[in-house]
């Protein structure tokens, strides 16, 4: 049987959007030195200007994405599927369901940063039409990070 996966909006606070959050902060600390993590805490996900979506597959969470409205743009942030669930295109779905929020709000285009080593995500942002691009708003100019950005 096909996995069945559909996004909703979250509440960071929920038990499971917050396992989702924590797994994904021990692996970005793993993988990068502290002072290049630029993830949001889970109270700040929980802003006015943010838009927190979680992904269930057959029901169950199994990633979240976030939409930061901007200045101009809206930015991704908080992107991240278990491992084990990966390969039934829940990343793909967050992203689409993150853009039609960002044109919702009429923002022009989407940024992001991510980690310079996380190919994967490379490789998806790629497909779904995000370019490489210099860093933007306060993320400093560091060897760690790719910014990239799509106009939708």
């Amino acid at each position: 049987m096909t996995p069945i996966v559909t996004i909703r909006i979250g509440d960071p606070h929920q038990a499971e959007a917050t396992a989702l959050l924590e797994a994904s902060h021990a692996l970005m600390q793993a993988l990068f030195p502290a002072d290049a993590n630029h993830y949001l805490s889970v109270d700040a996900l929980c802003a006015p200007d943010i838009r927190f979506f979680v992904a269930d597959l057959d029901g169950i969470a199994a990633g979240c994405g976030a939409l930061a409205i901007r200045q101009g743009y809206g930015e991704v942030k908080s992107m991240f599927v278990d491992p084990a669930k990966r390969g039934a295109k829940i990343g793909k779905k967050l992203l689409d369901r993150i853009e039609q929020e960002a044109q919702s709000q009429n923002l022009p285009l989407l940024r992001l940063e991510t980690g310079n080593s996380l190919t994967a995500a490379h490789k998806l942002y790629a497909a779904q039409g995000f370019t490489l691009r210099g860093p933007f708003g306060d993320y400093p100019d560091e060897p760690t990070s790719l910014y990239m950005e799509k106009q939708i």
